[in-house]
């Protein structure tokens, strides 16, 4: 059976009869001069053709706009009358996955800024819409951002006039050929599997499933099988670049690594357990003879919320 043909087709590229800089009082006017097909809607694309173009408005705190560089927060997680995040964002949400499509393939992304923008909840912009030109989808990384959710980012380079972005690969050697679109396919299950690495077996293996903040031990069957989660101290991937080593990683039950990852439960340099909202004593970490966490990794997570909690 053939695809159904969108009646908004991802298209690529700069858009005709339009010049940088120019100006759009609205999202209609973007739809109609072909700059941005979704209107009302920030990420124009989809997961299995890309995404061919975007629109920045402040909508997430954690974004960062400069005239050549953008560190762009992707899709999702976000309640649309309060315009704060209520969930995690995954790289498997189709605008998010469509980014990653951008980067493997080298698909150019055309950007619209939004102008005065302004709003306590819902964020708009008031003085209209800019077109900023083609940038490239450089890289991407999943981090926990200033609300304490994680989200997905990009970084988008300027394309000079004339410039074509190339195909970046973006998931681990597989020591095999295989097109990039599998590939980007096996990155979401790659990031969901990241935290069961050897590492992360061995510190579930020395704690025997049993967390090391409230030292609560989750029997999941009859058969006394535990659950518990492997937490780095020092976060995985871009922008934080932490290490998988086991002086970097904790075994902690669900609700503790929930926590540890968005700066309410901290570590002191002596292995002490504070909450990171109002400072207060929580207890000891368990801490085994054949663990050895390094105080350079907790003094880097410390430092990661000093300017959202008191410090």
């Amino acid at each position: 059976m053939a695809k159904a043909q969108s009646s908004n087709p991802v298209r690529f590229g700069p858009p005709r009869d339009v010049e940088e800089g120019q100006w759009f009082a609205g999202h209609r006017q973007l739809h109609a001069a072909g700059v941005h097909r979704r209107s009302g809607q920030g990420i124009s694309g989809t997961a299995h053709e890309g995404v061919d173009s975007i629109v920045l408005s402040g909508g997430y705190i954690d974004d960062k706009y400069g005239e050549r560089e953008i560190i762009y927060t992707g899709e999702g997680g976000r309640d649309r009358d309060t315009g704060r995040l209520y969930a995690d964002q995954t790289l498997s949400s189709p605008g998010n996955a469509g980014l990653l499509l951008n980067e493997g393939l080298g698909h150019p992304v055309r950007v619209v800024r939004g102008l005065k923008i302004q709003g306590k909840k819902r964020v708009r912009a008031t003085g209209g819409y800019e077109y900023c030109g083609l940038f490239r989808v450089a890289e991407h990384w999943t981090t926990v951002g200033k609300e304490g959710f994680r989200i997905c980012q990009f970084r988008l380079l300027k394309l000079d006039p004339g410039e074509t972005a190339q195909p970046h690969p973006v998931t681990p050697g597989q020591g095999e050929d295989t097109t990039t679109e599998e590939q980007l396919r096996r990155i979401v299950a790659y990031e969901r599997l990241i935290r069961d690495s050897k590492v992360a077996r061995k510190v579930k293996e020395i704690y025997d499933n049993t967390c090391q903040i409230c030292n609560c031990r989750l029997v999941v069957s009859p058969g006394g099988e535990a659950y518990s989660e492997a937490a780095h101290i020092h976060a995985l991937g871009r922008p934080h670049d932490g290490p998988d080593e086991l002086w970097n990683v904790l075994c902690l039950c669900a609700n503790c690594h929930a926590l540890f990852d968005r700066g309410a439960l901290q570590l002191s340099d002596e292995f002490d357990v504070f909450d990171g909202l109002n400072q207060r004593f929580v207890g000891a970490l368990n801490l085994a003879k054949e663990h050895h966490i390094k105080v350079a990794c907790v003094r880097q997570h410390r430092a990661r919320w000093a300017d959202r909690f008191v410090g």
